[in-house]
């Protein structure tokens, strides 16, 4: 399945989240994680394009970035989109974290537990360092919300096959979680069982 993205708007606030007449009330997908794990490069490998700007800055994303993903090529394309991606800011960058940690009730709470269209989120975790407590207390969050969400561990062409195995093995004892989809936004590795569990959990 080949999709053409587009980006539709940012949000800083709930009545600025994109209605139906510009979704077609399409399953979303929320990229969620620390600043600087690589939500916009995960983001743009799935998609095959640099829609997600990425920044060199830890925590540079304020705001919920929404892209219409319209299935076909951009020459000829769905009118309406498939499946929408939100961008999330991240949180856990020392410098900026209470800034973004102050944020995060006035508008990214509501829409992870109020958006009747958030389908499934993806939970980024660097599988280059330690398990953290800021991921773990999302993924026990989204739980409380029951929220259905799959935990990806990024920047996996930095390790050899045996460290990757055993970091993957750390994270999901850590995290308490059965699976943890380990991805490389510059070999592309994962993105296809990636792109199977988004589609399956989105119902596309």
């Amino acid at each position: 399945m080949q999709f053409t993205a587009k980006f539709l708007l940012s949000a800083m606030k709930p009545e600025q989240f994109p209605n139906d007449a510009r979704t077609g009330g399409a399953p979303e997908v929320a990229f969620l994680g620390r600043s600087n794990v690589g939500k916009s490069s995960l983001l743009n490998s799935l998609i095959g394009e640099a829609a997600a700007k990425v920044s060199s800055t830890p925590g540079r994303t304020r705001a919920i970035n929404f892209f219409a993903l319209h299935e076909g090529t951009p020459q000829k394309h769905a009118f309406t989109p498939k499946l929408v991606f939100a961008d999330l800011p991240g949180y856990g960058y020392a410098k900026i974290s209470k800034s973004i940690s102050a944020e995060w009730p006035t508008f990214i709470e509501p829409y992870l537990q109020e958006r009747e269209e958030l389908a499934l989120c993806l939970c980024l975790v660097d599988t280059n360092i330690p398990p953290q407590t800021s991921d773990t207390q999302l993924i026990h969050a989204l739980q409380q919300m029951q929220r259905p969400y799959v935990v990806v561990g990024t920047k996996a062409d930095k390790l050899s096959n045996n460290q990757l195995a055993k970091s993957v093995a750390v994270l999901k004892k850590a995290h308490e979680v059965e699976n943890v989809i380990a991805i490389s936004s510059k070999t592309d590795a994962g993105i296809k069982a990636l792109w199977a569990a988004i589609l399956q959990g989105t119902q596309v």
